[in-house]
């Protein structure tokens, strides 16, 4: 078990009408003045944006307003919100979405107090000194943005997606209405929910095995999201479920479940590079190369994927040996990603094959050069990568 600082310092107002709590939220965290950022027309559309608006009149909050935040936010949306800020004395941001939204409200936040480009803390040239404060009214749960200190932003210029983590940039509130997820579309929902899924995995494949509450902890988490998805899938307005995916997100994303152990992240670093060059859904690209990599890796601790199998996707043990009850898991848990309408290989997810030019560059990306190696449950180089990419192919 290895020593760890665990800090989750978010407040969470979580359930039915909590967007009516915005303003005094903001007010309590200092906010003087606010900048509203949100995503496209579904924020308008539902009424949320004027409900949250009218949250923050009530408590006599002036705000400005700022959408246009697309799946895989953009670094050109986020020198707008700076400027934006600074032009009007912006003291707090207010996002208002799913983890574009936030990552996007959190990469505004260090950059409004920064001299130099906000894009020279994800080249790691620089860290965050000072940010403005920030809250959320999470509207898609996936990505446990609300309560991660990360923030993930695409550069247009190379089509590079790269992630910076500071806890400077833990919201200091985040809003959770699960009835604001009815009308999310399946895909969406699906997508969301290998997010989270996945942010759980990272943790999960260590080689500390001497976890029990927290692994406990990460294989009732995946159990209970896989059931959830099957009845949300069915029934789009079932609050119970959709409440249970909703407070999932942050659970998979706060750091609880990776308390004492090594984390791993090469399935969204390679992924990042996918949605970096071809713009796609961030769950159904960890989707399309999840089973790739567990392929790949799992004779390095063969007892820990045999547990996940298990533990976590219920295959029985009744197996001869461990290799094989882990790729019973990882075939498990594909089905599950195809039983919700997610794709398992690249082809599927881009809709072509994809080259082996594609594939050397976004290996050459991922690996910086091959000066930079990803993953902590088996180190991966760029001939990994590369390997990796074609088994998903």
């Amino acid at each position: 078990m290895k020593d760890f600082n665990y800090y989750a310092p978010t407040q969470v107002a979580f359930g039915r009408k909590a967007e009516q709590a915005t303003g005094r939220l903001v007010k309590q965290y200092g906010g003087t003045k606010v900048l509203v950022h949100y995503g496209g027309k579904s924020a308008e559309r539902s009424g949320l944006l004027d409900a949250v608006c009218h949250a923050l009149e009530a408590e006599h909050l002036p705000y400005v307003k700022l959408g246009g935040v697309v799946p895989n936010p953009r670094l050109s949306k986020v020198h707008e919100g700076i400027d934006l800020c600074r032009a009007e004395g912006v003291d707090f941001i207010l996002a208002i979405g799913g983890g574009s939204v936030i990552d996007s409200a959190k990469a505004i936040s260090m950059g409004v107090t920064y001299e130099g480009d906000v894009w020279d803390f994800f080249t790691h040239k620089a860290e965050v000194d000072t940010c403005l404060p920030l809250g959320a009214m999470l509207t898609l749960p996936a990505a446990g943005s609300e309560m991660s200190d990360a923030t993930v932003i695409t550069n247009e210029d190379g089509d590079l997606k790269k992630d910076y983590g500071s806890d400077k940039l833990r919201c200091k509130f985040a809003v959770m209405n699960p009835e604001r997820t009815f009308t999310l579309p399946p895909y969406q929902t699906a997508a969301g929910v290998v997010d989270i899924i996945m942010h759980t995995l990272e943790r999960y494949f260590s080689h500390d095995d001497d976890m029990t509450v927290t692994d406990s902890i990460a294989e009732s988490l995946i159990r209970t999201v896989q059931d959830s998805a099957f009845k949300v899938l069915q029934q789009p307005d079932n609050y119970l479920h959709r409440a249970q995916i909703m407070w999932a997100s942050s659970l998979s994303h706060n750091g609880l479940t990776g308390c004492g152990t090594t984390s791993d992240w090469a399935t969204h670093f390679l992924e990042h590079e996918l949605s970096g060059m071809f713009d796609v859904t961030h769950g159904a690209g960890l989707a399309a190369v999840w089973g790739s990599w567990a392929r790949y890796v799992y004779l390095e601790n063969p007892t820990r994927f045999a547990q996940f199998a298990v533990n976590a996707m219920g295959v029985r043990n009744n197996f001869k040996s461990a290799e094989e009850t882990a790729l019973a898991g990882i075939e498990a848990l594909e089905r599950f990603f195809r039983a919700i309408g997610m794709p398992t290989s690249i082809h599927e997810l881009i809709g072509r094959e994809i080259t082996d030019e594609e594939i050397r560059e976004m290996s050459r990306k991922c690996s910086y050069d091959g000066t930079h190696s990803i993953g902590g449950f088996k180190v991966l180089n760029r001939e990994d990568m590369e390997h990796i990419y074609r088994a998903a192919r």
